[in-house]
């Protein structure tokens, strides 16, 4: 497979890429043409059909698969493909992980870490809990373990959701070790829940984009009630602990202009929201200098840093 990253100008590629978009456009002088944006695990590439009318360009829409014929050309700076053929490609011609963006680190692995964290929650009511959702129900799991963090700010990858996850509970048993007036069980509790709205937030890759409950309702209200509801079928779970820990998960962001529809009122909520602001934040930083490249000097002011930013000098 001819991955993005390695197009060059002049290069003839004959090969299977997910259609991210679809639009049809008109030129200037009215004539139709398709514009496409095209990716795989390494990045994303702009595509036109020049001649739509072609035999050769078959029927397809947005987040199939497609088998392309093309040209790589340069416009603007930027690569582009002329598409000289296209049709759907068959399930059996791909593979889904050379498509779309992936955590480096291994998912099972990542996975057993957190059934670790688990474990260490002595307190049987959230113990209970937290197995309803990650040792019991098969499709939460699922869900669960493909969903990223994000639509594109961090973590916006296939384990995303996962790996921000684990994060955040290792931060929080620092804090533990270190803070020895923070309650453990009901912390490590709330870091591993409070982002499990994401993954009816999220719909599923490829599409990795906000359902209209998430739209309307958002991952901290959706985590809240997925819990709420949870708590309802565990014979004897403490009123005060549930209402404890879903204050953690209204609060976990912090401010009101955040998202957040509450603010922290137990320590256990702050530590939980300095630990989930942290590595969110360490990931905007770490892609944004990904993203950089070979470039060492100022990279331009950043909105979600509020900064201009650039690599640390070596």
């Amino acid at each position: 497979m001819k991955y993005i990253e390695a197009l060059h100008e002049n290069m003839h590629v004959s090969d299977i890429y997910l259609c991210r978009s679809r639009q049809m456009l008109l030129t200037k002088n009215g004539k139709e043409y398709g514009s496409l944006v095209l990716q795989d695990k390494t990045g994303t590439v702009d595509a036109k059909i020049w001649d739509p009318g072609n035999p050769g360009i078959e029927e397809f829409s947005a987040l199939d698969y497609v088998y392309v014929d093309a040209d790589v050309t340069s416009f603007n700076n930027a690569l582009q493909l002329n598409i000289r053929r296209i049709r759907k490609a068959g399930e059996d011609e791909y593979n889904p992980e050379d498509y779309l963006p992936v955590s480096s680190k291994n998912i099972d692995g990542m996975y057993a870490e957190l059934l670790g964290e688990i474990k260490s929650v002595k307190e049987e009511h959230l113990n209970k809990l937290l197995c309803s959702f990650f040792v019991e129900d098969a499709k939460f799991i699922k869900e669960f373990r493909f969903s990223s963090a994000a639509k594109n700010i961090h973590h916006g990858y296939v384990g995303g959701l996962l790996e921000h996850t684990l994060s955040v509970t290792k931060l929080c048993e620092y804090y533990c070790s270190t803070y020895p007036g923070l309650n453990h069980d009901l912390l490590i509790t709330a870091a591993i829940c409070h982002d499990i709205g994401k993954t009816r937030e999220l719909s599923p890759f490829p599409a990795n984009d906000y359902t209209d409950e998430g739209q309307l309702l958002g991952h901290i209200v959706m985590g809240c009630e997925m819990i709420g509801e949870r708590i309802k079928n565990i014979p004897g779970f403490p009123e005060k602990k549930a209402t404890e820990l879903k204050h953690c998960i209204l609060s976990h962001h912090g401010e009101y202009e955040f998202g957040s529809p509450k603010k922290p009122a137990l320590i256990e909520a702050m530590a939980l929201n300095f630990a989930d602001n942290t590595d969110a934040k360490m990931e905007i930083f770490r892609e944004l200098l990904d993203a950089a490249g070979t470039n060492d000097g100022w990279l331009g002011f950043n909105r979600l840093m509020e900064s201009n930013v650039r690599k640390t000098s070596e």
